[in-house]
């Protein structure tokens, strides 16, 4: 079964996007550890994966890239949904810390960019802003 045949509605199917997206960057070492496994449950309940969404995306022959944007305000975008996705239990830890690095960077984002982006949107974030928001304070 393909992945594109589990998705269903347009937000499960970007949920999902997410997630396979995330699972690729804890598998990138080879190994996913028990933090992984940990943080990766933690996001699978967030995003409302599926046990089988989640076994399928976890295959082994299953790697899915990170497919970034090409405008940096779509780019920008997917980093606020994720972002949403961590601060839903208004905590962020180190694991989560190094993921989103690993994400922006997939996106396309340089490193020292990266860094000041989740810099800014953690002190952001912390206080519950919308989408509009967000892309003018990250772009000003």
């Amino acid at each position: 079964m393909a992945i594109a045949d589990l998705y269903t509605s347009g937000e499960h199917r970007r949920n999902l996007a997410h997630f396979a997206a995330i699972a690729t960057l804890a598998s990138i070492d080879g190994e996913i550890s028990s933090e992984e496994k940990s943080m990766l449950d933690n996001f699978a309940a967030k995003l409302d994966i599926t046990e089988s969404e989640y076994k399928e995306v976890l295959k082994k022959e299953n790697k899915y890239p990170i497919d970034p944007p090409h405008t940096s305000e779509k780019r920008l975008e997917r980093l606020y949904d994720l972002f949403r996705i961590i601060f839903s239990d208004h905590f962020i830890d180190d694991e989560e810390m190094v993921l989103l690095k690993k994400y922006a960077i997939g996106l396309g984002f340089s490193g020292e960019q990266a860094d000041g982006i989740i810099e800014k949107s953690v002190a952001i974030f912390s206080g519950r802003i919308d989408f509009d928001d967000y892309l003018y304070l990250l772009k000003h």
